[in-house]
């Protein structure tokens, strides 16, 4: 399973109608609303802000919505598109301004669904890890043997903090994290413990 990296955007006018398909990362349907409601305050003169999300970690949950458009020519072919992408935890709306010509139902299912496609194109995308939060106090000397064992893993936002001691706190893969947890305990003699 892949998770967007990023926000991402495409473009596409069809008979003089405007498509503006936008990609968002998101985590929750909480999020999904409110990027939604964003959506609508941020193109207020916009006929439609029609919607296809996907998330949580096994894609479970989904939603969309035509916003207007007839009936199954939107969201459908929209979230469709976004179940076949093997992506989770990310939300597409297609903002549509209309341009005095209609397209027809398979007009509306081929340029909604082609917006997906082609903001997913245009989107970055990494492998979904599950984490574990994790956080150390070290001192300076312990420092250097902690940062060394810390090259072999992947760690996703690591802060420091330098004061008496030093704290580490970051993400790792829940994979790694006894591993991790037993070198760095090994390499300093049991001193400095990986918390969760």
């Amino acid at each position: 399973m892949k998770i967007p990296k990023e926000y991402a955007f495409n473009e596409q006018i069809i008979k003089g109608s405007r498509f503006l398909s936008e990609l968002f990362p998101v985590s929750s349907q909480n999020e999904v609303r409110e990027k939604i409601k964003a959506q609508k305050q941020k193109y207020p003169d916009a006929t439609h802000v029609c919607h296809a999300f996907i998330c949580g970690k096994n894609a479970e949950i989904m939603g969309m919505s035509d916003d207007g458009e007839p009936g199954g020519t939107a969201g459908r072919p929209m979230l469709d598109v976004l179940k076949g992408s093997g992506a989770t935890n990310l939300l597409v709306t297609i903002t549509r301004w209309f341009g005095g010509t209609l397209l027809g139902t398979g007009g509306l299912v081929h340029a909604y669904g082609d917006g997906v496609k082609n903001v997913l194109a245009a989107a970055e995308f990494e492998e979904l890890v599950e984490k574990s939060d994790f956080s150390l106090l070290c001192d300076y000397q312990q420092y250097q043997i902690v940062k060394k064992i810390f090259e072999n893993f992947t760690l996703y936002d690591t802060t420091e903090e330098f004061g008496e001691k030093i704290q580490i706190k970051g993400a790792i893969a829940i994979s790694d994290f006894e591993t991790l947890t037993q070198r760095v305990f090994d390499a300093t003699n049991g001193k400095v413990k990986v918390e969760s």
